[in-house]
């Protein structure tokens, strides 16, 4: 990917949307990278680490912690090595990989690809942090956590779905995911600043998420924001992923480039695709796909995908347009109610998208 960002065309209708959510304290900083025909057309980053005038600002590489993009970037591409590699079979019973998942009722039939579809049945999210207090003990409460619906019948995004997935796929490799995805996925792409538990020195350049004054009594900074994965130690298939926007418009590139060259088109095809689902909108494997209203906004094609994360981050991926839209932000400092972002993501990709000409007649 060519990182020169000279041509940048006129973004600034998107830029004063982010500059606008900043000064109306929807998060004190963002940043955004675009790429389009594999150039990076745009990396840029707005406010500050905090609302503090003495502070950091926010630049195109400031490191963010992504949350469910991890979903995505760690455990949905260590999946489709996997699957690639003959290891994984997204028909496999989960029970067969993990025996403490059986149960009574319909779980014996929950799959592979139920979990990376987010059709397993399973719940979208428990406190299993509050009855937890080790990774193994989090895992094994994930596996004993009832469905609430049938396998197939619909899309529920499951959090405790993408744990269960997380310790398959660790017993697959024999191998924790935040070192396989380090060497595997990370290294190859040249994303040398996205990884799982940023180093120490690191922590002041990172945004912080959260005044945590509920569960670890303290701001959290360099740390993993959720605190399912911060009892995992940090590393998890759900979330515990930091990494600049740069990085994530590299990650995205390669998906564009269909995997080249760790993995095949017809993987990355497969995984993206719209997957089975007896009722509602049909998610991808791992990604999520664009259904009217969409965090998306309104242009982008039927063919895109994308995730979001909890902390304010997004990332979508046009193949048609060959296009990728990434933004970052600390949308839960100083607290998680905020929800205005929820109206600003889809205004800050319509303003990118009418920049670049691709507007719906």
């Amino acid at each position: 990917m060519n990182t020169s960002t000279a041509a940048e065309p006129g973004f600034e209708r998107a830029w004063r949307v982010l500059r606008e959510g900043i000064a109306q304290h929807v998060f004190p900083g963002a940043a955004a990278a675009i790429t389009l025909a594999g150039e990076l057309i745009a990396l840029r980053g707005f406010g500050r680490l905090t609302y503090e005038e003495n502070v950091s600002e926010v630049t195109g590489e400031t490191i963010f912690d992504v949350a469910s993009l991890t979903k995505v970037m760690a455990a949905t591409s260590m999946a489709m090595v996997l699957y690639e590699r003959g290891v994984l079979d997204l028909d496999a019973r989960v029970a067969a990989m993990a025996p403490e998942f059986v149960g009574g009722g319909e779980r014996g039939s929950v799959t592979v690809r139920h979990l990376l579809s987010h059709t397993s049945g399973l719940p979208a999210y428990e406190k299993l942090f509050a009855q937890a207090h080790t990774r193994e003990e989090l895992i094994a409460a994930a596996c004993r956590a009832p469905l609430v619906a049938r396998p197939g019948d619909h899309v529920e995004y499951s959090d405790i779905g993408f744990i269960v997935l997380g310790a398959v796929l660790e017993r697959l490799a024999d191998e924790p995911i935040d070192t396989f995805c380090a060497r595997e996925i990370f290294g190859p792409l040249g994303l040398s600043r996205t990884g799982y538990r940023p180093p120490a020195e690191w922590r002041e350049q990172i945004p912080p998420t959260e005044d945590d004054r509920a569960f670890r009594q303290r701001a959290i900074q360099g740390e993993v924001h959720d605190e399912n994965a911060s009892v995992m130690g940090g590393v998890s298939a759900h979330a515990g992923l930091f990494a600049p926007a740069a990085d994530v418009a590299r990650f995205a590139e390669w998906m564009l480039h269909g995997g080249t060259p760790i993995l095949r088109p017809d993987t990355v095809k497969l995984f993206t695709s719209p997957q089975p689902v007896r009722s509602g909108n049909a998610r991808a494997l791992g990604w999520d796909r664009v259904s009217q209203p969409s965090q998306s906004g309104r242009y982008f094609s039927g063919s895109a995908y994308g995730h979001l994360g909890f902390t304010g981050t997004s990332l979508w991926i046009d193949p048609e347009r060959r296009l990728s839209v990434t933004m970052l932000t600390n949308r839960t400092w100083p607290h998680r109610e905020s929800q205005p972002i929820k109206q600003l993501r889809p205004a800050f990709h319509d303003a990118v998208m009418q920049a670049l000409g691709f507007v719906s007649p």
